[in-house]
């Protein structure tokens, strides 16, 4: 490798993981906020969110790297043509594939990366996070004896306990229930205790009331000494793992279990998961395609154009669009399957005819003449709204 390709990919390198760093942490974040009940809601350590929190990591590398790619490339090839780098290569006779060549090495490694991952380190990821909720919130018994908290056992279920006796025994239940449509129950026992018989499990509630209300609007008070309330299907429900496509590994989406009942419900999702699979590595070469045809030749700062990175990464946000556009449909029918490798693969042919044909890859003429008035008229209307206030403070400290 000459040592121009090597300039280059150094600098693209740099900018590359810097990127791919940062928009790994905003989107990790977004993630993990999501997930942020598992603490409140279940009364799991900090530890447990964090070790599910750190296996998101590798579900969200495939849909990043080639993003962060892009930007890469795409600021790196632009900071050159800034500083005239790109024109003083051109005047030196050297060809266009003295840029390609280190960034499509550094794109293959990206692919070769992203392959990994999303084949071999996430479906691993995938199942040790699903086991650790369903754990997290099998432990009913934990979650629901705290004192002063008001847990959701289901949806439109909830329970609180007062306080905990001697020998066991709760105090102040009060459990709310509107499962069933059009009723809405209410549960206050003075005590109680859970009882538990092999994998069974009753709140068994003693002296208190049941309050039913209706959407007519009708009230029914019923007093109870005691009354046993099931908690095993909550339990049994909330212990099982449901494995879904993407979290099994490809080797069993290529051979799955007939005794799978998801398989069985929808097996064309086990064949679009393969797919996107095989075809989700690609992008980072896709990407890094686009931002050559978009920034790699030396241009005249004088032009009227839209920025290259702008432009590289609408481009790259509309490919990426018709990919997930097509796997999703993929789900239910089949013949998108094609769709699936095609949208990397014309996108590709098209990126690389603007390359070897040295043409640049941009949006129309007419957006950019847009975009610039736009921002010109925003910008005097922002000067014009400063100017007004400037203007205000005066006359009012004039007055005062």
């Amino acid at each position: 490798m000459k040592v121009v390709e090597r300039y280059i990919m150094r600098r693209a390198l740099a900018v590359f993981l810097a990127a791919l760093i940062w928009t790994l942490a905003i989107v990790w974040t977004t993630q993990v906020l999501a997930r942020i009940d598992l603490v409140t809601d279940s009364g799991q350590s900090a530890l447990t969110f964090f070790e599910v929190a750190a296996l998101i990591i590798p579900s969200i590398v495939p849909i990043v790297v080639p993003f962060a790619l892009v930007v890469a490339v795409a600021q790196t090839l632009s900071s050159m043509n800034s500083d005239s780098e790109l024109a003083v290569l051109n005047a030196a006779g050297a060809s266009r594939w003295t840029i390609v060549r280190p960034i499509m090495l550094l794109a293959l490694a990206a692919s070769v990366f992203s392959f990994a991952v999303d084949n071999g380190v996430d479906p691993y990821a995938r199942q040790k996070n699903r086991e650790l909720v369903a754990s997290s919130r099998a432990d009913l018994l934990s979650l629901i004896i705290q004192e002063g908290t008001f847990r959701k056992i289901d949806d439109g279920l909830f329970l609180q306990i007062g306080q905990r006796l001697p020998d066991n025994r709760l105090g102040g239940i009060f459990v709310a229930d509107s499962r069933e449509e059009g009723v809405n129950l209410i549960y206050y026992a003075k005590s109680g205790a859970i009882i538990e018989s092999g994998d069974e499990r009753v709140l068994m509630m003693n002296d208190g009331v049941i309050h039913r209300k209706t959407l007519a609007g009708d009230l029914s008070v019923i007093r109870f000494t005691s009354y046993a309330f099931d908690l095993s299907a909550f339990m049994s429900a909330s212990a099982e793992v449901l494995l879904l496509p993407k979290d099994r590994t490809t080797q069993y989406l290529l051979n799955p279990s007939p005794n799978d009942k998801m398989f069985q419900k929808r097996p064309n999702k086990y064949l679009a998961e393969v797919h996107q699979r095989f075809s989700e590595w690609s992008y980072s070469l896709v990407f890094a395609l686009i931002a050559l045809a978009v920034a790699g030749d030396a241009r005249s700062h004088r032009e009227a154009r839209i920025h290259p990175l702008i432009t590289s990464i609408a481009i790259a946000l509309f490919v990426r669009w018709l990919g997930f556009f097509a796997a999703g449909k993929a789900d239910n029918i089949p013949q998108y399957a094609y769709m699936v490798y095609g949208v990397p693969i014309v996108a590709s042919a098209v990126a690389t005819w603007f390359i070897v044909s040295n043409r640049t890859m941009e949006l129309p003429v007419a957006w950019a003449d847009w975009m610039t008035n736009f921002a010109g008229r925003f910008g005097d209307g922002w000067s014009a709204l400063k100017l007004r206030f400037a203007r205000r403070g005066a006359s009012g400290q004039e007055a005062g």
